[in-house]
């Protein structure tokens, strides 16, 4: 158990090493001399310890299902029109989650079966199917979503939304954001060192759908619309509202690219867009088929404006202009960029943490974690003499390599992220504090002081490892299953227990295999 090889030893000390070295950044100014192709990297801090916002946001399953149904209802009409069968009383049911319509035909109901049918797909994550189409003899026509399907698509609508804040908040500048899932419906975004507070709840906030549809010139708004249109207040102005087509020419889906510039000719700011190819083939046939009329740019149900098309656009790029200022059009770029939102997205509850309430705790947590390492220092010096030094180092060393970790992982570091630090102290202890007690039970037995140290490692060792891996075991389940103040513990414990079997199991071993070695005691002073 005390035998090293020179390559092992080798290794340890490099590791060491590594530690040190990667755990410089976040205690001292990069160097001139530090070497290009070697990271710096820091751990980066919480919000409770920089400042910034927490937000809890709630999205709004029951307009996905709104929409979801709509959509169905949409797809049920194309697929009994392209297979040429007659229906009646086509609609939605929300509280049933179903779509119904009548045949006027008995005897299309097979074909209408198979009409149907090619709408259903399998979804990989329930393993069902996402659609049951019933044909009733009496002709009535019925396509239920199930339950399970619904709730994947629910999550799905939750996990895409986490996916489009990510992208509007790294647009946005803000670094190191931290966005997980709560619960069924809700996000939890928490972004440190935030100084507008009010234009990332904008971001946020914004659905972001954008949709190209037509006017119609011959209605007028302050009266009921024509069937197949809808009425829609202006952006600038909500007082005034235009007509327009209730079905969507063009989807902001199919949008590509979207860049904030200035106008050539005005001088105003602008957004410059690029349609994918499904988008400008649909650009080009609308705008071929209408010129000289109005042609509706909306963004969630608001009408940005409405330019005449002047001829047919068949590049697949377009321009949308405004009163805009130099950050609104770079913000409304970004919206468009990250993609929309699958519903609207409330906020719940929000909260600012100061700059100088992040210090404050930033200075709370170092003076606990430093008198929690002297009060431990000077326990195990006090109690096991020599010995107690053995461990002080590798203590030491166990926080160099933790800090070391940590920044080449990209962690960030909270409250509960120091709290788990200071108990990884404890635990690292323990462990030292295990061999050399079962050390001092093998001298009581009579145990030459090889001997003894052989068999208190040996005898320690396996205790140690268990419970060690327990605890690993119950902190991983507290990462996956937790919210992320938790998760911030549980990371820096789980790290803290790696480099704990390492300080305290073979940094502690090689130190006293080397000290015996070169004094050869006649008794161990533990």
């Amino acid at each position: 158990m005390l035998y090293f090889s020179r390559a092992k030893t080798y290794a340890i000390a490099g590791l060491c090493a590594l530690g040190i070295l990667f755990s410089l950044p976040n205690l001292a100014p990069r160097p001139n001399f530090w070497p290009g192709f070697l990271p710096w990297n820091q751990v980066h801090l919480g919000l409770d310890l920089r400042g910034g916002s927490y937000l809890l946001l709630q999205l709004d399953l029951g307009a996905v299902e709104k929409q979801d149904l709509a959509n169905l209802v949409d797809s049920a009409r194309q697929a009994m029109r392209k297979a040429n069968l007659g229906y009646t009383g086509l609609h939605g049911d929300a509280s049933h989650n179903q779509v119904t319509l009548h045949l006027l035909h008995n005897e299309d109901a097979a074909a209408a079966q198979a009409a149907l049918g090619k709408l259903i797909t399998f979804n990989q994550t329930t393993g069902g199917a996402n659609l049951l189409v019933n044909v009733g003899s009496d002709g009535t026509v019925t396509l239920q979503v199930p339950h399970q399907a619904q709730v994947a698509r629910e999550s799905q609508a939750v996990d895409q939304s986490i996916t489009i804040i990510q992208r509007r908040i790294d647009g946005s500048g803000v670094l190191n954001p931290q966005i997980a899932r709560q619960g069924s419906d809700q996000i939890v975004v928490q972004l440190p060192g935030v100084s507008d507070p009010e234009r990332i709840r904008a971001l946020i906030g914004t659905t972001a759908h954008m949709t190209f549809q037509l006017v119609d010139t011959t209605a007028q708004p302050s009266g009921p619309p024509p069937v197949g249109d809808e009425v829609l207040p202006m952006q600038n102005d909500p007082n005034q509202s235009m007509v327009v087509n209730a079905s969507v020419a063009v989807d902001g889906a199919d949008l590509q690219n979207a860049q904030a510039s200035t106008d050539p000719q005005s001088g105003n700011w602008v957004v410059n867009f690029t349609l994918n190819s499904v988008g400008a083939r649909e650009f080009a046939d609308v705008t071929t088929e209408n010129v000289g009329k109005p042609f509706a740019i909306i963004l969630d149900g608001k009408i940005i404006s409405a330019p005449v098309i002047r001829e047919p656009i068949t590049g697949g790029s377009g321009q949308i202009t405004g009163n805009y200022s130099a950050q609104q059009a770079t913000d409304f770029a970004l919206l468009l960029r990250a993609g929309a939102l699958p519903a609207p997205l409330s906020i719940v509850e929000e909260q600012s943490v100061g700059p100088e309430l992040g210090a404050d705790a930033i200075k709370a947590g170092a003076l606990s974690l430093g008198l929690g390492f002297v009060l431990v220092l000077v326990f195990m010096a006090t109690f096991y003499g020599l010995f107690g030094w053995f461990a002080n180092i590798a203590l030491l060393m166990n926080l160099f390599i933790m800090l070391a970790v940590l920044s080449v992982m990209g962690a960030t570091l909270t409250l509960p992220g120091m709290a788990g630090i200071l108990l990884t102290l404890g635990m690292a202890v323990d462990a030292n504090v295990l061999i050399n007690e079962r050390v001092r039970e093998e001298v009581k037995n009579g145990r030459k002081p090889l001997a003894a140290l052989e068999a208190g490692y040996s005898r320690a060792y396996g205790t140690i490892i268990d419970s060690n891996v327990t605890t690993l075991l119950a902190h991983v389940t507290l990462f996956i299953f937790g919210s992320p103040p938790v998760r911030g513990f549980a990371v820096t414990i789980c790290v803290g227990i790696i480099t704990t079997l390492f300080t305290a199991t073979v940094l502690v071993r090689l130190i006293t295999s080397r000290w015996y070695i070169s004094r050869r005691p006649a008794a161990l002073p533990v």
